[in-house]
């Protein structure tokens, strides 16, 4: 038993507890809050160095040994997630509290992002994938609940377009869970692996094979994936920019995540078309792309950015080689990190220039010099300029699709990449380095400093991942090797159950 596996479910389940019994107490509920991230963030660190010496952590629910019990599973995929989920959750909580919206939140506000928090952790611990598909629903209850949590027009629309695809995906999840569960007679992920490949060798995997392509289609429209993206640029662009930031960061990469374990570990081999990834994959960079650069809406924008960057992330996927997947995995933590404080810093600025329309914008430069330096270290980041984290990631993941000689991929990665540029500086340009469209507009926004804690918390890490993103690529690298042999994985889990 490993019981520092149950903590990263366990605490924000406690801290979402204490935020509503304090509820009365506003400043003492973001205290709390706050507190309950940091130990978060903290138990994360731990949970990784224990992952790095042992490979491997299980723990069996109950005592229950799988594949009978709910087991909880951290490989170095797992441990690097969390991790980086912990920090993404406690800089937008940090910054909600030193922003200027922590005082037009309800007292619902904290709770939920630790719910949400709660959710995005079991989806990445679970062994058993009826609890991804519980973590999946406990996600969207809580993400539909931030969505509507002011209660404007605008949320509601987008709210009911997010909550209605999503429902969709979890009932295709759900038909394939049941048609999985009645083929092998277990839940287990690692136990569905090793059934999986004796019906491929006894040439019995249809019903398996069926229940893999539910999947897929459920896990892509989570991921915002061509041609089920549609829910993310109608909705992410309406809740208060902390909630946006941390959907950003968090909601679309627990697709990935579920699609990675899909194609690597529950339908390893020839099961799954990976052509339908990789094709799917380039689709979703191009179409978010082009979104992007015909948008002028700052969190439009970006939204749209959202869905391109998972292309990249689908492409590593599909090509499932040991670097192409720690590629995956390396771009998974710099959009995270570049994705979020973009939401972030776009917050500050349109809500010091009074609106997120480009055309309306212009004079952040000469007003608030900081905070348009943090900006474009993030954008640089995106666009993959080094000595950032994200020309890393964009690099690797060209390395392994010139290494898979998919040159019309290569094609369309550096296409997109360049128009991410264009995007960014189109931002830029319109919001920080032109004159303001009213002659008379002066800044009379707050240059409050301690704003930008957060946001150039998280531009020192994009800029650390890029300058010394070394180390963290190796792990990623032992990451991908785990996942291209997912024997170990299995053995760590069933032992001599199977």
């Amino acid at each position: 038993m490993n019981n520092i596996l149950i903590l990263p479910i366990l605490v924000p389940l406690l801290s979402a507890a204490l935020t509503i019994l304090v509820r009365d107490n506003l400043p003492l509920q973001r205290r709390i809050s706050l507190i309950g991230m940091l130990i978060l963030f903290i138990t994360s660190f731990f949970l990784a160095a224990q992952v790095l010496e042992h490979d491997y952590l299980v723990s069996y629910i109950g005592g229950w040994q799988a594949p009978y019990g709910i087991a909880l599973v951290a490989d170095l995929l797992a441990a690097i997630m969390i991790l980086f989920a912990g920090l993404i959750g406690f800089s937008v909580v940090l910054y909600s509290l030193l922003s200027c919206w922590h005082e037009e939140f309800s007292a619902a506000f904290h709770p939920l992002i630790h719910f949400l928090l709660m959710g995005v952790c079991g989806a990445f611990l679970t062994g058993d994938i009826f609890n991804l598909y519980v973590c999946f629903e406990i996600i969207l209850m809580a993400s539909f609940a931030l969505l509507t949590l002011e209660g404007r027009a605008e949320q509601t629309e987008g709210a009911v377009k997010y909550v209605v695809l999503n429902l969709l995906s979890s009932a295709i999840f759900l038909a394939g869970l049941g048609l999985l569960y009645a083929k092998t007679g277990t839940l287990n992920m690692a136990d569905i692996s090793l059934i999986a490949q004796q019906a491929t060798v006894n040439d019995n995997a249809g019903p398996i094979r069926l229940a893999g392509l539910l999947f897929f289609i459920s896990f892509s429209v989570k991921s915002a994936m061509f041609p089920f993206f549609f829910w993310l640029p109608a909705s992410y662009h309406t809740p208060s920019v902390p909630v946006s930031a941390l959907f950003a960061g968090l909601l679309t990469k627990v697709g990935v995540y579920a699609l990675i374990r899909l194609y690597t570990l529950m339908m390893p081999g020839d099961i799954l078309n990976n052509d339908l990834l990789l094709t799917m994959g380039v689709a979703t960079m191009l179409i978010g792309v082009f979104g992007a650069a015909s948008q002028m809406h700052i969190r439009r924008i970006l939204s749209f950015h959202i869905i391109s960057q998972i292309g990249y992330i689908a492409v590593g996927i599909a090509i499932n080689t040991a670097l192409s997947l720690a590629a995956a995995i390396f771009f998974i933590i710099h959009n995270m990190i570049a994705k979020s404080n973009l939401f972030l810093v776009g917050g500050i600025a349109s809500q010091a220039v009074g609106s997120e329309n480009l055309y309306k914008t212009g004079g952040m430069w000469k007003a608030w010099p900081q905070l348009g330096l943090i900006y474009l270290i993030s954008a640089f980041a995106l666009a993959g300029f080094p000595p950032l984290s994200g020309f890393i990631a964009k690099f690797s993941i060209v390395w392994a699709i010139a290494e898979a000689q998919l040159w019309w991929v290569m094609a369309a990665a550096i296409f997109t990449g360049l128009l991410t540029l264009y995007s960014m500086v189109k931002i830029w340009a319109e919001l920080f380095w032109k004159d303001h469209p009213n002659p008379e507009w002066t800044f009379t926004d707050s240059r409050d400093n301690r704003r930008l804690i957060p946001v150039s918390f998280l531009a020192l890490f994009a800029i650390l991942l890029g300058v010394g993103g070394g180390p963290l690529f190796e792990l990623c690298l032992r990451a991908g090797e785990q996942l291209t042999d997912p024997t170990h994985y299995i053995q760590a889990v069933l032992g001599e159950a199977r």
